[in-house]
C-alpha cells in the first residue's frame, strides 16, 4: 500500500525520457523551420532567376531587333551599289569610251610632229614623247577594254537579274517579317535555359511586347502594324507616302552616285595618272554616270526604291515621346508557373496565378562615345587620331610621343569625340540597344494579357489580376 501511494511522489523526481520529449519537440520544430528555410529559399531563388532571364530575354530581343535594322540598312546600302556595278559594266560592255579615244590620239598624234619642228629643244622633245605616248595610251584602252568586256559577261547577267527581280527589296521584306519572330523566339529560348531545373513548375517561358501592347511580330502588312520602324515606299500606302518615295529617290541616287565614283576612282586610277592625253578616265565617268541615271530615272524609277524609317513627328516637343514609346521601346517578359510548396499544410502560397517577371529595352544609335584623340602639331593643321570607341574604330598608336607636340610622331593628346555617324535612318548601321528601367503606361496591360503565340499554347498560363493598378503604380512597388 505504500509503494502505491509513493509512485506520484517519485514521478516528479524521475526524469527519465525527458530528452526524448524534448527532442520529439524540437525535432519539429526544427522540421518547420528548414520548411520555411527551403520554401523562402526557393521563392528568393525563382525570383531572382526569373528577372535575370527577364532581363536577357529583353536584351536577347532587343539585339535581335536592331540586327534586324542594322541588316535593312546594310541591304540599302548593297541595293546602291549594285546600281553602281551595273551602270559600270554596262559601259564595260559597250565601250562607249574605247570609240572615241582612238580620234583623240590621232589628234595628239598629228599635234607631235608640229611640236617637233618647231626648233624649240623642249618642244621637240615633247614632240617625240607625244609621238612615242600615243601607241601606248591606246594599247593600255585596249587591254583595259577587253579586260572589262570579259568581266561584263560574268557580272552584268547577275546585276541586271538582280533589279530585274527586285531580290533585295524582297529580301528586305522577308527581314521585315522574320526577325521579330526571331526575337521572340531568342526571349523564349533564354526563358527556357535559365528555368533549369524545373522544380516542378514547367518550362519558364518569355515573350516580347511591344509598348503599345501588341506582341512582337505579328502582322507586317502596313507601317503602323510592324515591329520594325520601317516604311516600304513601293508597297506601303500612308498618307504621307510620296514624301517616303521621293526621300528613297534621293537618298538611292546620292548612294548610287557614291559608289560609282569609288568604283571609277579606282578602276580609272592609271588613266588619270599614266593616260590622260587619251581622256579615257573623263570618258569613263561620263559614260558611267549617264547609264547610272537611266537605270534610277527611266528603268527603275518605282522600283527597287529603299527601305525607309518611319518619320518622326513634326511636334518635336509634345509627340516625340509616344513615337519613341510606339516604335523603339519594348518589354520581355517571363512567365513561371506557381512554385509547389513545402509542407503545404503549413506553409501555403495563396496566389495561384503565373509568377512575372519583367525588363525594358531601348532601340536607337548612340552618340558619338568619348575617346582620346592625338592633335598632331603639323603645318597643315591639327589632325586628330581617334582612339577607343567601339570595336573596329581603334586606330594603331603613334610610334613615340612626346605628350605635347613638336615632331614627327609627337602630339597632344585630348579628349573628343569619335567620328561616327549618329543619325537615326536606314542608312547609319550602328542601331543597337540597352537595358532601362520599366516605365511604360501599357506595363500593367501587358502584365495581365496572356502571350497569344503558339509556343503558349496548352501551358494553362493563369494571369494575375492587378485590379486598377497603372504602370505609375507598378513602378512604385517595383522599380526595376
Amino acid at each position: 500500500m505504500c509503494r502505491i501511494h509513493c509512485i506520484p511522489a517519485s514521478l516528479h523526481h524521475d526524469q527519465r525520457g525527458t530528452i526524448s520529449i524534448v527532442a520529439v519537440f524540437s525535432v519539429l520544430a526544427l522540421t518547420m523551420l528548414m520548411g520555411m528555410v527551403l520554401n523562402v529559399g526557393r521563392q528568393v531563388d525563382g525570383k531572382i532567376r526569373m528577372q535575370n532571364s527577364a532581363d536577357a530575354a529583353a536584351y536577347s530581343g532587343g539585339v535581335v531587333l536592331a540586327r534586324g535594322m542594322n541588316t535593312l540598312v546594310f541591304t540599302n546600302h548593297l541595293l546602291c551599289d549594285v546600281f553602281a556595278v551595273t551602270a559600270f559594266m554596262r559601259e564595260a560592255r559597250d565601250q562607249n569610251s574605247a570609240s572615241y579615244v582612238p580620234n583623240i590620239l590621232a589628234a595628239w598624234s598629228k599635234i607631235g610632229p608640229v611640236f617637233g619642228q618647231s626648233g624649240w629643244p623642249k618642244f621637240q622633245a615633247l614632240g617625240q614623247a607625244i609621238v612615242q605616248e600615243v601607241p601606248l595610251q591606246q594599247a593600255m584602252v585596249t587591254s583595259y577594254s577587253q579586260w572589262a568586256a570579259a568581266a561584263s559577261q560574268q557580272i552584268l547577267p547577275l546585276m541586271e537579274e538582280i533589279l530585274a527581280g527586285e531580290l533585295i527589296p524582297q529580301y528586305q521584306r522577308a527581314v521585315v517579317v522574320a526577325f521579330p519572330d526571331i526575337a521572340q523566339a531568342a526571349a523564349m529560348a533564354v526563358a527556357q535555359q535559365d528555368g533549369q531545373p524545373q522544380f516542378g513548375r514547367g518550362p519558364m517561358m518569355a515573350a516580347m511586347w511591344r509598348s503599345s501592347g501588341q506582341l512582337v511580330g505579328g502582322d507586317s502588312s502596313d507601317a503602323s502594324t510592324r515591329t520594325l520602324p520601317v516604311v516600304d515606299p513601293e508597297l506601303d500606302a500612308l498618307p504621307d507616302q510620296d514624301s517616303y518615295v521621293t526621300l528613297a529617290r534621293q537618298q538611292r541616287e546620292q548612294l548610287a552616285s557614291k559608289y560609282l565614283n569609288d568604283w571609277n576612282n579606282q578602276a580609272m586610277l592609271g588613266f588619270d595618272s599614266q593616260a590622260k592625253m587619251s581622256q579615257f578616265g573623263a570618258l569613263w565617268r561620263s559614260f558611267t554616270c549617264g547609264y547610272l541615271h537611266k537605270l534610277l530615272d527611266e528603268e527603275y524609277p518605282d522600283k527597287n526604291l529603299l527601305m525607309e524609317l518611319v518619320a518622326p513627328p513634326s511636334d518635336q516637343t509634345t509627340g516625340i515621346n509616344s513615337y519613341l514609346e510606339q516604335y523603339y521601346i519594348f518589354q520581355g517578359v517571363t512567365y513561371w508557373k506557381k512554385l509547389p510548396e513545402m509542407m503545404p499544410r503549413i506553409f501555403n502560397n495563396p496566389t495561384e496565378n503565373t509568377a512575372l517577371a519583367y525588363a525594358e529595352v531601348h532601340l536607337f544609335i548612340p552618340r558619338q562615345r568619348l575617346v582620346w584623340q592625338n592633335i598632331a602639331q603639323s603645318s597643315g593643321g591639327p589632325s586628330p587620331t581617334p582612339l577607343g570607341g567601339v570595336p573596329g574604330d581603334f586606330v594603331d598608336l603613334p610610334a613615340t610621343d612626346s605628350g605635347s607636340g613638336g615632331g614627327s610622331g609627337s602630339g597632344q593628346w585630348v579628349v573628343g569625340r569619335e567620328g561616327v555617324p549618329t543619325s537615326w535612318d536606314l542608312l547609319t548601321q550602328r542601331w543597337t540597344c540597352q537595358l532601362a528601367p520599366a516605365t511604360q503606361p501599357a506595363l500593367a496591360a501587358i502584365l495581365q494579357t496572356p502571350p497569344s503565340l503558339p509556343s503558349f499554347s496548352g501551358e494553362n498560363i493563369t494571369m494575375p489580376n492587378l485590379g486598377n493598378l497603372s504602370g505609375d503604380d507598378i513602378q512604385r512597388i517595383s522599380p526595376h
